[in-house]
């Protein structure tokens, strides 16, 4: 009998699967059916193929949302990894790392941005990836004297990701001020400004331009509280909240920024955000890397997620997310590639499991924490990440299920990682056998993503050398 069924939905493709990762476990032999929405509309395991359908090479497990992007500072990746010499940076922290990458920002065209995120998008997708939120904040252009067209830079991202074939929701970002108590921005930040009104003008002109377009969808970011007021911050989220949009907010992320929210406001960030703010399931905390216990129990009790982003987290010395803390308040979490100094989901999940091995000292840290009927750390990791997808992206992302859009990647069991490792170890082996098993295929809703362009590359190039040569 199939798991899933909708028979007055006609399938108009079949595919036939040696193994599928649904409802957290592998299924066998298993029939999907994907609708003319490009959703799944049928699962049935332990079937036999019928004539017609796409016989799939290898295990199929879910596409993966990428909750949080820069894609710009793919431009930067591996361009930041010396230490400082200048008097200013005894030593390289967060803030060190964001003055090097404003000298990039600051240089970025609307054409260079769209060849970057091109090649950052192909990337993405071929590692299993299929939604990617960007959180953009790069509006404005390279010379401060032009007249503002924050819409060019958000569409160079929308095309990048139409010629891609990855899904994209874009999140245009309020950012007004350097740091609480500041007036405005700094000059080195001159590209990021907007206000609630340029802002919400913005989503609008970005949602009829891409009305046509079902792989892309418009939601908010708030950069952080440092950098609005809490009025600008109330203004975009009762909007968001009307429309029903995604919010984003990067958050309590760097002890300093704890520090100056303390001295600003009398509470910690997550602990002002939970008494201002009506938090929900559209509602997505970044980093959230320095918390306390009573403030994870309330963004889990709030329905909110946070966005984990474990290589960022690790390059620039963040911190450790209590990731024990917020699975004992059954918090709801998704993970995102942030700066972009790994491209690779399994690669992420793999870095926040073992973080959490070196400060606690133990061993299947995340299958420990899970329900006792979970005995895959792998498994606790990759469902806890597509149970946030949903929330991060706005669009129905939560892995093989009837409704849900039909984004699936096909592993190579002919990987050196996977060769030999029986059925059920095969999601622990992608994970936790090095080097990474990329997908041998990837489909966004039903269809087979293809990057038809053939000068991705040439035009990355271009760009990199524009920058930096």
């Amino acid at each position: 009998m199939p798991l899933d069924s909708t028979p007055q939905t006609a399938a108009v493709h079949t595919f036939y699967a040696p193994q599928a990762w649904v409802g957290g476990a592998w299924a066998q032999q298993v029939l999907l059916r994907v609708d003319a929405q490009g959703h799944w509309c049928e699962i049935t395991p332990n079937a036999q193929a019928e004539q017609g359908a796409t016989v799939l090479p290898g295990p199929v497990l879910p596409g993966v949302v990428n909750a949080h992007s820069h894609a710009f500072q793919r431009a930067i990746a591996g361009l930041t990894e010396r230490k400082s010499t200048g008097a200013a940076h005894a030593s390289d922290d967060f803030w060190s790392w964001r003055d090097r990458m404003y000298s990039a920002a600051l240089r970025i065209s609307p054409t260079q941005l769209e060849h970057i995120a091109t090649q950052l998008y192909t990337e993405l997708l071929a590692a299993g990836y299929t939604q990617v939120c960007e959180f953009h904040y790069l509006h404005n252009p390279v010379d401060a004297s032009a007249i503002a067209q924050p819409l060019d830079m958000s569409l160079a991202l929308v095309r990048a990701a139409q010629k891609v074939g990855l899904g994209l929701t874009l999140l245009p970002t309020l950012y007004m001020r350097s740091g609480f108590g500041a007036q405005g921005l700094r000059a080195d930040q001159r590209r990021f400004a907007s206000t609630p009104d340029s802002l919400l003008r913005l989503v609008q002109d970005l949602q009829v331009h891409t009305q046509e377009m079902p792989l892309v969808n418009v939601g908010v970011a708030l950069h952080s509280l440092r950098a609005a007021s809490p009025d600008a911050i109330q203004e975009v989220a009762a909007h968001a909240a009307q429309e029903a949009l995604p919010v984003h907010i990067h958050i309590a992320e760097q002890t300093q920024e704890v520090q100056d929210c303390l001295a600003h406001t009398g509470q910690r960030p997550i602990e002002w955000l939970l008494n201002h703010h009506a938090l929900n399931s559209r509602w997505n905390l970044v980093h959230a890397t320095h918390t306390t216990q009573a403030e994870l129990q309330g963004v889990a009790a709030s329905g909110a997620s946070i966005v984990i982003c474990p290589s960022t987290e690790a390059n620039l010395g963040d911190g450790v997310f209590d990731y024990l803390g917020y699975t004992q308040a059954q918090g709801t979490w998704s993970i995102g590639s942030d700066s972009h100094v790994t491209r690779s989901w399994s690669e992420e999940l793999r870095l926040l499991e073992y973080s959490q091995r070196l400060t606690q000292r133990k061993r299947n840290v995340a299958a420990q924490a899970a329900p006792a009927d979970c005995l895959s750390t792998a498994g606790a990791l990759f469902d806890a990440a597509l149970g946030g997808g949903t929330g991060a992206s706005g669009q129905a992302l939560a892995g093989i299920a009837l409704g849900q859009r039909a984004d699936f990647q096909v592993l190579d069991s002919h990987a050196p990682s996977l060769l030999g490792v029986p059925v059920d170890y095969v999601l622990d082996a992608t994970l936790f056998s090095s080097p990474d098993t990329r997908p041998a295929a990837v489909y966004v809703a039903g269809k087979l993503a293809v990057n038809q362009s053939t000068d991705t590359a040439d035009h990355y190039l271009a760009a990199m050398r524009a920058l930096w040569v």
